[in-house]
């Protein structure tokens, strides 16, 4: 029997609708003045973690092999199906991002749009959606 902390990942995956509509606004209305890149970084990293969070629980949940990077964590959940396999090089792309948000955050080109920022939008309800059928599916 599995143990999957449903409610954590639960947690998570509500955050996504909101994040989703901040992406979608901040792709149609871009300025790139300060405060809306400050906030596209925030919601590009927000992304990340729920997505890697996410897959993490599932991966500790459904004993699947252990990840050894926020890639591998994309690649591990994409290969066990948990979302559409057209998803994967976007979301891998996405957690490669993370370094430079989090860590060389001071090179961060603000001004720009990030080609993510509308992609995101759409991608993410997906991404929650597929995880939720994934869980349907396999706690039945």
């Amino acid at each position: 029997m599995y143990y999957v902390n449903r409610e954590q990942i639960a947690v998570r995956l509500e955050a996504i609708p909101a994040l989703a509509d901040a992406l979608h606004a901040l792709a149609s209305e871009w300025s790139g003045n300060l405060l809306q890149g400050l906030a596209q970084e925030r919601s590009l990293h927000l992304a990340i973690e729920i997505v890697t969070d996410v897959g993490s629980y599932l991966i500790d949940g459904f004993l699947m092999r252990d990840a050894s990077s926020y890639e591998d964590i994309i690649e591990i959940t994409g290969a066990e199906g948990v979302f559409p396999a057209e998803m994967t090089a976007t979301l891998t792309e996405l957690a490669k991002l993370r370094r430079p948000l989090v860590q060389e955050y001071y090179g961060w080109p603000r001004a720009e749009l990030h080609p993510f920022t509308a992609k995101l939008a759409e991608l993410l309800p997906a991404f929650k959606t597929a995880v939720e059928a994934y869980l349907a599916k396999e706690l039945q």
